[in-house]
């Protein structure tokens, strides 16, 4: 292929029948294969209108549409970098997101459209458009007035296909950037390893605005020519009923506690499915027992992270290219993907013993460029043999299945969704009369885990608990604030004065599982 763009591996895979249903929305709408093509080719013609410079960042904070999902297939199409940004963002983060990224398009929603614009033009964005999950918005006004043919802008596998942001555990969030071979190799890989059939039917129900729902979800489904049963959000009861007309499902382990507490999930409803993917988050070993007794199933776990895409994962099937790997183990992550090499290292440095805990460490063609204008974070991520440092603390047993354990600086992951409390801490710090915080992650029944805020206030200061969840309302996004606020006189401090965490999680972990 001498044309490395994403957009024609994915076109080149549709089916010779473009008339074929492509996706099926919740509500009943159908677009075929030829739609598809025609209005990205339509969206792509309209930013090649604008003459934008090359490299043109396409910021993009939209509710769930199959237009959503065109226009990234769009941005990919010419040749721009496609920035989706979480729709619970509020002013303050995106805000930071615009001025870091410098993005010459952003796509909001009509309703957020009189904020968004403010940011936008103060930071010298030129072109703001909207788009919303009803079909209407300016992009598509726009779209329609171009031609429905399109040729794919040249790009190499190297060059710069994403940005996603992904916080860090100190100081601000960090743009991860994604090449068109990163997220092509994965997508093939993935296609192979997870046995993607030629009927496959995916029930795409997760966001579009980070890996799982954008990458894994959709590229699974488009390099393999697979229908999507579309859902705007995740509804159990619907979700188990469309189960008839499917093969595959991909969710985070929250989803899965809310389809195991319907009556309606049996191995009925779940006898036409292939395959359960989790991601994103631990799946407790409870709810991969409790799939297995209710569906017949057992569900696929598999990790991965902003910066790599998909990088372990449980087999499919018992395979002799990979004689160990022949179950799916609940609590591992499985094994590296074809392709990914992965070691665990300690502090020193040295690699770790079977079976020991330390730092795990990866490098393949999934693995990220680096870090959006931070060439000095990036080579700190990195070894000097070219391994990424992902921060996540993990062993390897003897058969080689991985084993995720915990997360180095904090990380609480909440609903799939990645949590930094150094961020919230921030926020709380800069609230009148809040002398210093520390944001802990407990486990939680529903959410996999939540934030915990423990706060000591200022002398002569009279602010209240929910006093402090209610200001960080009104500036984060709902998923990063802390279900639980508690005012302390004192933190627990080791002999450095460093605030030991791992105390305060050990005195707040039984809030919402007792």
């Amino acid at each position: 292929m001498s044309n490395h763009n994403l957009f024609c591996a994915l076109r080149a895979a549709f089916p010779a029948d473009l008339n074929a249903v492509a996706v099926e929305t919740d509500d009943g709408l159908q677009y075929s294969w030829q739609d598809l093509d025609r209005a990205t080719a339509m969206v792509a013609n309209l930013l090649a209108s604008l003459e934008l410079p090359e490299g043109s960042r396409i910021a993009v904070q939209v509710e769930k549409s199959v237009e959503a999902m065109v226009l990234y297939l769009a941005t990919l199409r010419a040749g721009c970098v496609f920035l989706p940004l979480n729709t619970a963002y509020q002013s303050a983060e995106i805000d930071y997101f615009i001025g870091n990224a410098e993005p010459a398009v952003v796509v909001c929603s009509s309703a957020n459209f009189g904020w968004v614009s403010k940011i936008a033009f103060k930071a010298g964005t030129r072109h703001v458009f909207t788009l919303n999950d009803d079909r209407t918005g300016s992009l598509l006004d726009r779209a329609a007035h171009h031609s429905d043919q399109n040729t794919p802008v040249e790009r190499q596998a190297d060059d710069l296909a994403a940005i996603l942001y992904t916080s860090g555990t100190t100081g601000r969030s960090k743009g991860a950037m994604l090449t068109h071979g990163n997220l092509l190799s994965n997508a093939l890989t993935l296609k192979d390893y997870w046995g993607w059939k030629k009927n496959d039917v995916l029930i795409h129900a997760l966001p579009i605005f980070h890996v799982h729902g954008l990458f894994v979800a959709i590229h699974g489904a488009l390099i393999n020519g697979s229908k999507m049963v579309w859902m705007s959000r995740f509804e159990p009861k619907r979700v188990i009923a469309r189960m008839a007309d499917a093969t595959v499902f991909m969710g985070v382990p929250t989803l899965y506690v809310r389809m195991l507490a319907e009556p309606s999930l049996t191995q009925q409803a779940a006898k036409n499915m292939r395959l359960f993917i989790a991601g994103s988050a631990p799946l407790l070993i409870e709810t991969f027992s409790e799939w297995q007794t209710r569906t017949g199933h057992t569900i696929l776990e598999r990790y991965g992270m902003s910066e790599t895409a998909m990088l372990t994962s449980n087999p499919y099937r018992a395979d002799t290219r990979y004689a160990k790997q022949s179950e799916r183990r609940g609590g591992t992550v499985g094994f590296p993907l074809p392709g990914v090499r992965l070691r665990v290292r300690g502090d020193d440095g040295k690699d770790m013993a079977v079976g020991e805990i330390g730092g795990i460490q990866v490098q393949g063609p999934n693995v990220f460029k680096g870090y959006w204008r931070m060439p000095e974070k990036t080579a700190e991520e990195f070894t000097s043999d070219g391994f990424f440092k992902t921060g996540d603390v993990g062993k390897v047993d003897e058969r080689g299945y991985v084993t995720i354990v915990g997360r180095s600086k904090d990380l609480i992951i909440s609903g799939g969704y990645n949590v930094y409390p150094a961020e919230i801490e921030g926020y709380i710090n800069d609230m009148p009369g809040v002398a210093e915080s520390a944001v802990v992650g407990v486990s939680h029944p529903d959410f996999g885990e939540v934030g915990v805020a423990v706060v000591i206030l200022k002398s002569g200061s009279a602010l209240q608990a929910d006093a402090v969840l209610g200001e960080l309302k009104a500036k984060l996004a709902n998923f990063k604030i802390p279900k639980k606020c508690f005012v302390v006189p004192e933190l627990p401090r080791n002999t450095m004065g460093k605030v030991q965490k791992n105390l305060l999680r050990e005195q707040y972990k039984g809030l919402f599982t007792a």
